[in-house]
């Protein structure tokens, strides 16, 4: 009996062991044509392992990718993508660069300083007013925010003469809805809030409702009662 143990390496084990096989007897395939062909075939295989993306371009580019890597890059077959190799698979990308730019006003961000530095450089005053404009009302909605309170737009002017050198002025009131900790929630058990008036009519109708009830119920019990009087006096007369 063979087991695993003794068999080769496995390179892919999500293609299991007998796509392995097939491109092991590729390469043992001296016909290019022949060996062309059965490895068009492998890649169909290969991709009905995974149906649901077997038509998307950049995953038949990885079907021939992995090809190349099973076979150790000893395959010789025309890919109709750049043919990998153990160098371009083993380098290391290149480090990437953080940004080195530290905002000046840290409480309003480093986006909101770019978006000033547009706005400083646009020349349609109309724009420009439109930058200025926005500007404020996030300036005044982060503060509402981070402060759970609202501020007020001299405040906001202030801050934006000061960063732009009163260069930028706004022209409408940038409105911000103000923070409630308790907006949506109300106790109607403390007595502090009314009750919704679904509620009210409710009970409103039941009561009349009752009322009805106890008006016909009482002109119906002297009738059954008079009536059960009568029944009574005829039987043991």
């Amino acid at each position: 009996m063979e087991y695993n143990t003794t068999r080769n390496h496995l390179v892919m084990r999500e293609y299991g062991r007998h796509i392995q096989n097939m491109i092991e007897y590729l390469m043992s395939l001296e016909d290019t044509e022949k060996r062309q062909k059965n490895a068009k075939a492998v890649i169909e295989l290969m991709g009905f392992l995974n149906p649901h993306l077997k038509n998307v371009e950049d995953f038949r580019h990885k079907l021939w990718d992995h090809l190349f890597l099973i076979s150790d890059f000893k395959l010789e077959v025309e890919s109709p993508y750049p043919i990998p190799t153990k160098e371009t698979l083993k380098a290391k990308p290149s480090p990437l660069r953080y940004p080195k730019g530290y905002p000046r006003y840290s409480h309003i961000g480093k986006n909101i300083e770019v978006v000033i530095q547009k706005a400083l450089a646009e020349e349609n005053p109309e724009k420009r007013q439109g930058f200025a404009n926005a500007i404020a009302y996030y300036m005044k909605l982060a503060y509402s925010n981070w402060h759970k309170e609202n501020v007020h737009d001299d405040a906001i002017q202030s801050e934006l003469n000061s960063i732009t050198g009163g260069q930028l002025e706004f022209t409408n009131t940038p409105f911000v809805k103000a923070y409630r900790a308790n907006e949506g929630q109300r106790d109607y058990r403390g007595g502090g809030g009314k009750r919704p008036q679904k509620f009210q009519q409710r009970g409103g109708g039941n009561q009349g409702r009752n009322e009805q009830r106890d008006s016909r119920g009482g002109g119906g019990d002297n009738r059954n009662g008079g009536n059960r009087g009568q029944k009574f006096k005829k039987r043991f007369k």
